[in-house]
């Protein structure tokens, strides 16, 4: 008997023992379970207010590929404008965040790009891409999904011709091909031009074909015109029919790390006249040597520029970067300023309608120069000169002379 009682005292003790435990547990469970729900709401919470308090700009740039220096200089750009709003407020209380991706100047991966940013990041405006055939890729979705994309440096005319949700902060191709037309005859005194261009690139095709209209207009003559194809090399058939011509002065259209092997074979072939281009050749300078030395290329303003502004950003981009900003990291600067006068003046941030309406009325002076908006949003502004020289020993851009619209 004392056994059995002892065993049920044990029994009881155990259950009592058991129950307080089991309640112990429950309690420790109902409390861990509560807090992770305040947790998830407050996350829930801060996420959305974090959401609520940023203002996100998508950004595609070729960051890898051929023409990368572009693309990192544009970001650069655009990182520095962003630096400098936020530390000063933001726009309209909200800081301003950039996701970007890299298409490496590639239409199919700027239509991934641009997807991407849309789709799953929820961006109503898009600065990119920086190519005319990247960012012509990606025009009519932005039209159709309402997407104000801003396009730094896409020259080629047709580029807004998508609708009405769809800029850009350069001038366009006719403009570009007329201003080297134009300084070719008229500052250099040249009579006989030769060019040598890129089929297969909607951009040097475009500049191709307005030089030659101005430089006839100015009562130049094109004594020949040679092609090419996109990824060729070797130049030296064309430049051979281009010396036998005898022209005065080579405009070559094309992008910085092309026109640096074109201008090696034209100097390797004794065709020592003075050569011409467009913005494409900005970056030029640092991929090249003596070969472009008396060259002239038309740009969207001019790094030595006494200007305050222009003075302030090249200060301020130098001690972030260490290096002197070419045209496509002022243009892309300026797109956020752009944007950021826009959505002060729209009083928003997530209208994308209401930031294309006031986008569409800009009036004001940037970097790169006076800029209004004309019917098809072009910027109606000046292009400058630039000269390529020797200066201590190393090859330089300076500023030459400005042309107006």
């Amino acid at each position: 008997m004392t056994f059995f009682y002892l065993y049920t005292d044990i029994l009881i003790t155990y259950s009592c023992k058991s129950r307080r435990l089991w309640r112990f547990i429950m309690k420790k469970k109902l409390k861990a379970a509560a807090g992770a729900l305040l947790c998830l709401a407050a996350f829930l919470f801060l996420g959305g207010a974090k959401k609520a308090d940023t203002f996100a700009i998508g950004g595609i740039f070729p960051l890898s590929g051929p023409v990368a220096v572009y693309g990192i200089e544009a970001r650069n750009g655009i990182e520095l404008a962003i630096a400098e709003i936020n530390a000063a407020g933001g726009i309209a209380g909200k800081q301003v965040v950039l996701i970007s991706e890299d298409d490496e100047g590639n239409p199919e991966k700027t239509v991934n790009a641009y997807k991407k940013l849309v789709t799953k990041d929820k961006v109503k405006v898009i600065i990119g891409s920086l190519t005319s055939g990247a960012t012509a890729a990606i025009t009519s979705l932005a039209q159709a999904q309402k997407v104000v994309l801003l396009a730094p440096a896409a020259t080629l005319p047709s580029i807004t011709s998508a609708g009405d949700f769809v800029f850009r902060a350069c001038f366009i191709d006719p403009f570009q091909g007329t201003v080297g037309g134009r300084f070719a005859a008229q500052n250099l005194g040249k009579k006989r031009a030769a060019v040598l261009y890129d089929v297969a690139n909607d951009y040097s095709v475009g500049l191709y074909e307005n030089f030659k209209i101005a430089f006839e207009k100015a009562g130049g003559t094109l004594v020949a015109a040679e092609s090419y194809s996109t990824g060729d090399k070797n130049f030296r058939a064309q430049l051979t029919k281009i010396k036998s011509a005898n022209p005065d002065v080579v405009y070559i259209p094309d992008y910085y790390g092309v026109v640096s092997l074109i201008a090696k074979q034209l100097r390797s072939q004794g065709i020592n006249t003075e050569i011409v281009g467009g913005d494409g050749w900005g970056g030029l300078v640092d991929n090249a040597g003596d070969e472009v030395l008396k060259g002239f290329y038309s740009d969207h303003y001019a790094g030595d520029s006494t200007e305050p502004l222009v003075r302030k950003f090249v200060a301020a981009y130098t001690a972030r970067y260490h290096a002197n900003p070419a045209s496509f990291a002022a243009l892309a600067y300026d797109c956020v300023y752009l944007l950021k006068d826009a959505a002060e003046k729209a009083g928003t941030t997530t209208n994308s309608t209401a930031l294309r309406d006031a986008l569409a009325k800009t009036n004001g002076t940037y970097v790169t120069g006076n800029l209004t908006f004309d019917a098809n949003r072009n910027p109606v502004k000046s292009a400058v000169i630039m000269e390529i020289v020797k200066k201590d020993g190393k090859i330089a851009p300076v500023y030459k002379t400005t042309v107006n619209p």
